[in-house]
């Protein structure tokens, strides 16, 4: 059977919903909230949901510690490109996690905001920008999954053993190009297969750079903007901003990515 028939066989959709943490509209990843990863089993036949602290923790650290680590490097996502060499060519942090602590983090959709610059009294551009928060999603899909490491942080002052997580992030498409418009960034999404094979694979260095650089086309994404309220109140609604530009759909039409891993069936 394929991937996906066997995540419906596993009834894993209706495991979910019997998970507590998950009944929250909106996970504010500096809030450091418990989300839904799925682990595979030691013998790599089956998985297992659990829930993590979104905020990557590597192993033995104090609170106080843990604290400024995760404000100095910001762990809650990491680059596809980085895993085994840094931007600055060292040896990267999470190389033993990518080879080792592999998981899937279960998702509904993802907040990113558009930055517009604002204007000054002469019309002219300005430093500072506007930010308008949209959701996006997966068409057709109530949720999705993206590739994550994880590690079991020990907090020395308490001895507590901590599960934390970090999200893959790559290039992004051209829609999200114009959503996320000041990083280009954007979470990688797997299709079936490679989720799997992400989490059960027995793979070399290139080939786990490979799953967690892809990018999902655009065609297969929805977006609209929300509201603001969002970041404090955890609530979605949406709503429409008339000053703010559409999103331009030639570029859409026109897309070429350069790791494009999904269907094109789908």
């Amino acid at each position: 059977m394929t991937r996906s028939e066997f995540i419906q066989l596993k009834q894993l959709e209706k495991a979910v919903r019997n998970y507590d943490f998950l009944n929250v509209e909106v996970h504010n990843g500096f809030n450091y909230p418990l989300c839904a990863i799925a682990v595979a089993t030691d013998d790599k036949r089956d998985f297992e949901l659990i829930q993590a602290q979104w905020g990557y923790v590597p192993g033995k650290m104090g609170t106080d510690e843990a604290i400024a680590f995760r404000r100095k490097l910001t762990t809650l996502n990491f680059k596809g490109e980085n895993l085994f060499v840094s931007e600055s060519g060292k040896p990267s942090m999470w190389r033993n996690a990518a080879r080792e602590n592999r998981c899937l983090v279960f998702s509904t959709g993802i907040i990113e905001s558009q930055h517009i610059p604002k204007l000054g009294k002469k019309g002219q551009e300005l430093k500072a920008t506007t930010k308008y928060p949209h959701l996006v999603g997966l068409k057709g899909h109530e949720y999705f999954w993206m590739p994550g490491l994880y590690s079991d942080w020990v907090n020395q002052d308490t001895g507590e053993v901590t599960r934390t997580f970090a999200i893959g992030i790559t290039q992004a498409n051209e829609l999200m190009k114009q959503v996320h418009n000041s990083k280009l960034r954007m979470p990688c999404i797997l299709p079936d297969n490679l989720a799997w094979e992400w989490l059960m694979g027995d793979l070399t260095d290139d080939r786990i750079t490979e799953i967690a650089m892809t990018q999902i086309p655009s065609r297969m994404l929805e977006e609209c903007t929300i509201g603001a309220e969002y970041r404090l109140d955890g609530i979605i609604n949406k709503q429409q901003y008339d000053e703010l530009p559409r999103i331009k759909q030639e570029s859409i039409d026109s897309e070429i990515l350069d790791f494009d891993h999904w269907p094109k069936e789908i």
